[in-house]
């Protein structure tokens, strides 16, 4: 699990560390259109308990990555370098920020509809921001351009020179997947509620109910869900993997490295 977690660190929030530049005199800028799913790089895939990006200038000073969350059990923070994300008017908790770019979380208990966001840095205000949140966002986080962040049972990380296997126990890793039962908390693993409108796609057809084995969120990381499913017997190499909540789906040509 911490090779993985590391891995999601890289990919989204992977900007090397660097110590904080002058206070800022600008305002954060940023739109609509730059507020996206952190899997899906899209705007209409914002869901609560969902990892969202925002891109943009001006949004920090310098980059920082919070502390909390991953394996340790601490609450992610709500201000990091001076920064602020306000979602229906109350800060989130935040993952990284930078000049270009802010990883947050939105939070669990929200409920889907439009509401108002905007970044305030070292107390300027960026834009009022009019999002929409849906039930659900599904998106599956990528370990390389189109192949999906997946590992084996072991842990080690699924690869083009580590493939897996017909027959064999994977996980997925995205974010967006929906609510849990119970409510979602950091320190336990909790499972998605409603497992008949979950479904993972496996070149194109869905995996059956009995062979998912775990569908839900990540124990210490906010956001962050798997999905671990027996691959079928037969299927051909380097399938398609998508996760299908209810009517929203992730997006399609990510492949899973399989021979």
């Amino acid at each position: 699990m911490p090779r993985i977690l590391s891995l999601l660190a890289a990919l989204a929030w992977g900007i090397p560390l660097c110590a904080q530049g002058s206070p800022s005199t600008t305002a954060p800028a940023y739109t609509v259109a730059t507020i996206v799913n952190s899997a899906t790089g899209t705007a209409d895939a914002l869901a609560p308990n969902t990892i969202a990006t925002i891109y943009g200038s001006n949004l920090s000073d310098g980059p920082t990555m919070a502390a909390g969350g991953s394996n340790t059990g601490a609450p992610l923070p709500q201000e990091l370098g001076n920064v602020h994300v306000y979602v229906a008017g109350s800060p989130v908790s935040l993952y990284y920020v930078s000049p270009q770019q802010i990883n947050f979380l939105i939070p669990a208990d929200l409920r889907p509809g439009e509401m108002d966001l905007f970044v305030a840095c070292d107390g300027l205000a960026g834009p009022l921001a009019r999002i929409t949140l849906h039930d659900a966002g599904p998106g599956i986080f990528q370990s390389a351009p189109g192949v999906v962040s997946a590992t084996h049972a072991d842990g080690s990380l699924v690869t083009k020179g580590h493939p897996a296997r017909r027959g064999e126990t994977v996980a997925v890793y995205g974010t967006g997947f929906g609510p849990t039962t119970p409510d979602v908390a950091i320190s336990v693993a909790a499972p998605v509620t409603d497992l008949t409108a979950f479904h993972v796609l496996v070149a194109g057809v869905a995996v059956p109910g009995v062979s998912v084995l775990y569908a839900g969120v990540v124990a210490y990381t906010p956001g962050l869900y798997q999905a671990t499913f027996k691959l079928p017997k037969s299927v051909a190499p380097n399938p398609e993997i998508r996760i299908a909540v209810g009517e929203q789906t992730s997006p399609p040509h990510l492949k899973l490295p399989l021979q």
